[in-house]
């Protein structure tokens, strides 16, 4: 097996320039879905089902993109065709999803259109998502490959914050941030509209900048005959079955880490606006302008995750860097119910963006070096996001009996956040060093 090529950084920029589009779209939904639900008419009690959609279609769309996109040889590449399908699709969706509460249907119709237009965009970004990770998985050697995923996790969080701060921006240019009631704002229709624009527009750089290796090359550098593997069908239990042990290992972690952030996105909204405006009434412009705020708290969360992502690959054990991150991101969360300043918020959502920062980093650095060799890059990635999405399933399914459980508040919420993180942290443990 031939050793891949050092890669300059601007190579390594191209291959995930793209995820800035991407996750702008990601900030958008998760910032504003639970607001736009509730907006539209939906109870509190039942707001963590919604997100049961969006990982439940990660689950199923990306190990089918990751196991078609292994057989796919065409002159675009093997993983560029579903990106550009996946960002396409996801650009028509934005433009309607905001927009459930605006032609005229009743509350439980708008909820119905809404949760179809949320799993149509989950599909479509999904599909968009994966070929980054596979990309860098094909093409960046074992050295570069933990320097590689930082950089996409820098992309990923300038997207964040661009994201997150857009209804912010548009509410301080004048744009309407109240609406009537079941309607969703102005201020978070245009974001997304802006969004789906510049998703497009970071896919199509993507796609014109990257030339993906043809069969024989890529298996010259990843020692698998990929030209008799594209012939096969990857059987996904026989995949499991032989998966190396850090594949479960690490993805023990993901679990703890991916339903703590299930939480957040659910509830930290109403956690802020009950914490420093002392209300969760989506019709007030108190609640509004908390979902607002919010927005502006997980821009900061991503920032943090921007430098925090760069101190990462400093740390001489990235099982300690893992951990440590973990451990930061549940301080966070524990301190969020405590914040009752609007400014003093900014402190816990600084910690949170060291956890997000190594949930996007030191998985998958350490998921495919374990891989190298196996074969089915694509294939297992794809099945590796059931250790990101599964869940978030069942938290979102537990989500309803555990507010309930802890008082019905969504500040609340977050203490059980912060203990699925200390989980974690100590699950980081079990990981096998590499020899």
């Amino acid at each position: 097996m031939k050793q891949k090529p050092n890669l300059s950084f601007w190579k390594m920029w191209n291959l995930s320039f793209g995820f800035f589009g991407v996750q702008i779209a990601y900030a958008l939904q998760s910032a504003n879905i639970s607001s736009i639900f509730h907006t539209i008419g939906a109870d509190p009690h039942d707001l963590s089902y919604f997100w049961i959609l969006p990982p439940l279609m990660g689950m199923l769309v990306q190990p089918i993109v990751g196991s078609l996109s292994d057989k796919t040889w065409t002159r675009f590449g093997r993983r560029i065709p579903y990106l550009f399908i996946g960002a396409t699709l996801a650009v028509i969706v934005m433009c309607l999803l905001p927009n459930a509460g605006s032609f005229g249907m009743s509350v439980s119709m708008a909820l119905i259109f809404g949760l179809v237009a949320l799993m149509l965009l989950d599909t479509s970004l999904n599909m968009a998502m994966q070929p980054f990770k596979m990309m860098v998985g094909d093409m960046v050697n074992e050295k570069q490959k933990g320097t590689a995923y930082s950089i996409q996790s820098f992309l990923c969080n300038a997207g964040s914050v661009a994201g997150f701060i857009f209804p912010f921006f548009f509410t301080w240019i004048g744009v309407k941030n109240v609406a009537p009631k079941g309607v969703v704002p102005d201020s978070v229709i245009w974001s997304f509209y802006v969004g789906a624009l510049i998703l497009i527009l970071c896919v199509v750089y993507t796609t014109l900048k990257v030339k993906e290796w043809p069969p024989k090359e890529y298996a010259e550098y990843n020692g698998t005959n990929e030209a008799q593997e594209a012939q096969e069908s990857a059987n996904w239990v026989t995949l499991l079955m032989r998966a190396p042990s850090n594949f479960w290992r690490v993805s023990l972690v993901q679990f703890f880490c991916w339903a703590a952030l299930l939480y957040m996105w659910s509830y930290v909204v109403g956690a802020v606006s009950e914490t420093v405006w002392n209300t969760d009434n989506p019709e007030t412009e108190a609640y509004q302008t908390a979902r607002n705020w919010t927005g502006v708290l997980y821009a900061i969360q991503a920032l943090s995750s921007v430098l925090w992502a760069m101190l990462i690959p400093r740390f001489s054990n990235m099982k300690i860097a893992y951990s440590v991150s973990i451990l930061l991101g549940a301080l966070g969360f524990a301190l969020i119910p405590f914040c009752h300043g609007q400014y003093l918020q900014i402190v816990p959502f600084l910690l949170i963006g060291c956890v997000w920062a190594a949930m996007l980093a030191c998985p998958f650095t350490l998921v495919t070096n374990a891989l190298q060799g196996y074969g089915h890059m694509g294939a297992y990635l794809g099945l590796f996001n059931c250790a990101i999405c599964l869940p978030q399933i069942i938290a979102a399914a537990c989500g309803g009996t555990i507010f309930g459980l802890v008082g019905g508040t969504q500040s609340a919420m977050m203490f059980v956040s912060a203990v699925l993180l200390l989980a974690g942290a100590a699950s980081v443990f079990g990981i096998k060093d590499k020899k």
